[in-house]
């Protein structure tokens, strides 16, 4: 994917990912007929659900979407960018400092960056007694 298109790409994953965030939990079950996990990881599957059913179909997008708050270890270049996005738009009131740093340095070091992103989501999750789903575990071994 180059130019135009990448950047395209981008912008629709981040503008659509959290567009079902503040839905019930049942309404976010009862799209994806998903009753493990937990809330917090239901709604970017199903607003992908609800992007497909409107005939999105580029896959990157979808993906991107649909595994932002886990992580994807198939991701590219799109899913990436909307990790860290996530992670490191401003206003967010941890660590601001180092997460300003962090996005400063995507264009020139977007990779080392990311590695950087997913480490330091991991240490959270650590720290707060959170569990991972298989797919972040598959995220970290797929950069560390």
């Amino acid at each position: 994917m180059r130019g135009a298109a990448r950047w395209q790409a981008w912008h629709d994953a981040g503008r659509w990912h959290d567009a079902l965030r503040d839905e019930t939990e049942g309404s976010l079950r009862a799209v994806l007929q998903e009753y493990r996990r937990p809330v917090g990881l239901l709604h970017g599957p199903a607003a992908a659900e609800r992007l497909a059913a409107e005939g999105e179909t580029r896959t990157d997008v979808l993906d991107a979407v649909r595994w932002h708050t886990t992580g994807l270890a198939a991701w590219n270049r799109v899913g990436r960018a909307l990790y860290m996005a996530d992670f490191l738009e401003p206003g967010r009131p941890f660590m601001p400092a180092d997460r300003a740093f962090l996005a400063h340095l995507v264009p020139q070091q977007f990779d080392a960056v990311f590695r950087q992103v997913v480490r330091m989501r991991l240490e959270w999750a650590l720290r707060e007694g959170k569990g991972f789903a298989p797919e972040t575990v598959a995220l970290w071994d797929s950069v560390r």
